[in-house]
């Protein structure tokens, strides 16, 4: 019982992290072969293999192929629903994350929870999607949140083209495995990966328009991406202060034409009324003599 309370928490500790320390290895008594190949690889710029065949919830084949229409952004979560702490808590994030934006998957984008242990059944995918979506709050969200389970073929050959490692510990007959967010572009290519259980707000927004290619936001979003990029060492967006600089700089100059344009128009205004009040004072002659 100790060493699976160990196990949890080293796994829990590591959560945001594509590796696993030695020294963090050391220190939680678990052995540093139990986590080798564990980890994400990220393949940014990469495709995932549409012609792939899962079952979707309702147990039936689907190819991943019909969740990429070529514009709508996907959002890829990697999870295994007998999973004891991690991919409860990561599901639980995302549900809070997506609660917070005023999109929906089904309309702006798309949602896959993939299941990677290939045991696990459509009915018990059919579980976990009535759960979270009922917990998600909008029932319309189901038509885009797809949660599938496949063959050990399937799952290796998504997970490897993502860069997802993952392994099975048979002493605790438990999977060692990341936690990570990837986002996909409506063609299927590989946009963004985020670390962690629950995803700020912002960075889940962001990282939709940027899979989006900004099809999906605003002009605001579109600003904002401009002024914003992805540091993989911060797990986060941060401001590019370049970019930020010549944004304020060509705000500044349309401010200043814009006002040099309205003074010259003014005054050109201005000088026409001058004109013509002159003009018409010349037509009515002098004041006769009284």
């Amino acid at each position: 019982m100790y060493r699976r309370f160990l196990y949890l928490a080293l796994v829990a500790s590591l959560a945001g992290s594509a590796v696993l320390p030695d020294a963090a290895a050391q220190r939680s008594g678990q052995s540093r072969k139990e986590f080798e190949g564990v980890g994400v690889e990220r393949h940014l710029g990469d495709s995932v293999p549409t012609d792939l065949t899962f079952r979707n919830a309702d147990g039936e084949p689907v190819s991943l192929g019909r969740y990429f229409d070529g514009e709508t952004p996907v959002v890829l979560n990697l999870v295994y629903h007998d999973c004891p702490m991690l991919c409860g808590l990561m599901l639980s994030g995302i549900t809070t994350t997506m609660q917070t934006l005023s999109w929906t998957p089904g309309q702006e984008y798309r949602v896959l929870t993939v299941s990677f242990n290939p045991r696990e059944t459509p009915e018990r995918a059919r579980k976990q999607k009535d759960t979270y979506v009922k917990r998600f709050g909008r029932p319309e969200a189901a038509a885009g949140w797809h949660f599938l389970t496949g063959s050990e073929a399937s799952i290796r050959a998504l997970t490897d083209a993502v860069g997802f490692q993952y392994r099975w510990i048979a002493d605790e007959q438990e999977y060692a495995h990341p936690t990570t967010i990837i986002f996909l572009s409506g063609s299927g290519t590989v946009t963004r990966y985020i670390y962690g259980m629950e995803l700020p707000k912002g960075d889940f927004r962001k990282a939709l328009v940027e899979a989006s290619n900004g099809t999906v936001g605003n002009p605001v979003d579109q600003i904002a991406m401009y002024c914003f990029q992805f540091d993989p060492k911060k797990n986060t967006y941060t401001a590019n202060a370049f970019n930020i600089m010549k944004l304020g700089s060509a705000v500044t100059v349309l401010i200043l034409g814009v006002s040099l344009f309205v003074l010259w128009r003014r005054e050109r205004d201005d000088l026409e009324t001058s004109q013509r009040s002159t003009a018409e004072s010349r037509k009515e002659g002098p004041p006769e003599p009284a």
